[in-house]
């Protein structure tokens, strides 16, 4: 008797089966879904940066014919790039949306902040945020973190959950497994969402160009007049730079992350579309955030304890 064997069917030889940009996709969609029926008064942080770009983008699929139901907040430092609020400002309109503005320099001037002595302002978004949600009872609050960006972020659940002071205790998490979340929270509390949590930067950029997703031209290689500090290529700017021993240069640059210009590093790069970014970040072996923002580099478990105080 002759015994034949034969290979095992595999995932991908199926015409049903979901190539890795679709299941990343179909998991953040239900994501959004969930959130949308557990929860009272959703909210998206919307900053202009790509990966809250690519999260508007999956919401608006996600309830596509209807509109968005949830608002766009965003925590305005007062130094972002002009490009990036450009942006933010032309897609609010294209679509119809509400957009809360927490201005940080609204609580300097009122006294509740301190400018820093460096001028970033980055760490001073915490109470803008959280008055924010507690003056407009947002009970769900969307983030673009990824856990491939910081060591931190690679210990959040999707459905994070923040106390009645906005703050994260990661023994409170709690299990995440076959795709089911758990929303339920005290008076007071709310849930930080991250339907980007298991994308990588590489598969951000993949889905922008499979999507044909406008972005910001920060992103793309320019020339721009930029300075060096600590090690990165900085935007001058009202917030303190250059210092008189910082020289102002032209050069080709691009960025990889958008934050607040005194902490926001440019790459040198000549990868001026799509496809040359992709393939940029294919050989890169920084993370974004690594490579190009100084208020990680604060100290060893700065984001840890920032977000401990109740940020993103």
């Amino acid at each position: 008797m002759t015994v034949t064997t034969q290979r095992p069917v595999q995932a991908d030889d199926s015409p049903y089966a979901l190539s890795h940009l679709d299941a990343l996709e179909a998991e953040s969609v239900h994501i959004f879904r969930e959130v949308a029926g557990e929860f009272e008064r959703p909210v998206i942080l919307f900053s202009g940066g790509k990966d809250s770009i690519v999260m508007l983008h999956l919401a608006l699929k996600a309830f596509a014919p209807a509109p968005v139901p949830f608002a766009l907040l965003h925590v305005d430092t007062g130094h972002n790039f002009p490009e990036v609020i450009d942006y933010r400002d032309r897609t609010v309109a294209q679509h119809g949306l509400r957009l809360h503005v927490a201005s940080v320099q609204d609580f300097i001037d009122r006294g509740v902040l301190r400018e820093r002595p460096d001028g970033t302002r980055n760490p001073l978004q915490t109470v803008p945020l959280l008055d924010a949600i507690e003056s407009n009872k947002f009970d769900a609050v969307f983030g673009g973190g990824r856990r491939d960006e910081e060591k931190a972020r690679a210990k959040e659940r999707v459905f994070s959950l923040r106390d009645e002071f906005g703050a994260w205790d990661p023994r409170r998490q709690r299990p995440e497994l076959w795709s089911l979340y758990n929303g339920r929270h005290a008076v007071g509390e709310h849930v930080r969402v991250f339907p980007l949590s298991n994308w990588t930067e590489l598969d951000v950029w993949q889905y922008i160009e499979r999507e044909n997703i406008a972005l910001p031209e920060i992103y793309y290689a320019h020339q721009r007049e930029v300075f060096k500090r600590d090690g990165m290529w900085l935007t001058a700017g009202e917030w303190g730079g250059p210092k008189d021993s910082e020289t102002v240069e032209k050069r080709l640059v691009r960025y990889r992350t958008v934050g607040d210009m005194s902490c926001t590093g440019a790459v040198d790069s000549d990868a001026d579309t799509i496809e040359a970014v992709i393939a940029e970040i294919a050989a890169s072996r920084l993370t974004e955030r690594g490579a190009t923002r100084a208020d990680d580099k604060l100290s060893e478990a700065a984001m840890e304890d920032r977000k401990r105080e109740g940020y993103f």
